[in-house]
This record gives structure tokens, sequence and C-alpha cells, in this order.
């Protein structure tokens, strides 16, 4: 069964290296900010900066979680992060599984749900 969410989001970010993402990832986890975090290895990201092209090597970090989480999860982000403006992003979920959901919610917010597993 698929399900329409307008709470769900998917949150992208960048860490340094794999040590910062795995930091970033535990503390997301151990906060109850995010549900689900998963660290893609190295990939090289360009991006302009202070006026000069850059190129640098980056972890991506890809955390499930809920809307209402965000704010706190940006702001514990930005305080454990070592670049002085890191890429916190979310996208919306425009259909999910429902299971995954009810799982998702349940995660983040006991009270919402049964579901624990």
């Amino acid at each position: 069964m698929i399900s329409n969410s307008s709470d769900a989001i998917v949150v992208l970010m960048t860490a340094a290296n794999d040590e910062e993402a795995a930091r970033l990832a535990d503390m997301l986890i151990g906060a109850n900010l995010a549900a689900c975090v998963q660290i893609l290895p190295k990939m090289e990201s360009v991006y302009r900066w202070k006026g000069n092209i850059e190129r640098q090597g980056e972890i991506l970090i890809i955390a499930k979680t809920l809307r209402s989480k965000f704010e706190e999860l940006e702001y514990q982000a930005r305080t454990l992060h070592s670049y002085e403006t890191p890429e916190i992003v979310a996208l919306p979920v425009a259909v999910i599984s429902a299971p995954y959901l009810d799982w998702l919610s349940a995660t983040l917010d006991p009270q919402s749900s049964s579901i624990t597993e």
C-alpha cells in the first residue's frame, strides 16, 4: 500500500570525511532526529565558494525524518559540522510505502503509533 505524506522528508547533508559523517549520523539517531541515516562513500563535489570554483571529496548523508524534526536537526547538525556553511537540504516525500511511513512516524514519535520495529 502506498500513502501520500506531507510530513515525511529526506534530508541530504555532506560531510568532510567518514568520521564527521559517522558523528553526524550517530547524533541524528541518538537525538531521535532521524529514524534512519545512510552514509554514502566518498564523492567529489564541485561548487563555487568565496568566488572560486572548488573541488572536494565529501561524504553524502541521507537522513529519513519528519518535517517537524527539521529545525532541531538543522541546529544540531550545524553545531557538530566542520563547515562554515554546511549543506542541509530537505526534500519532501511525495509518496511512501504505508508500512514504512508507520515505522518512520512511530520511531520518531512513539505516541503516534504502536509500530516500533
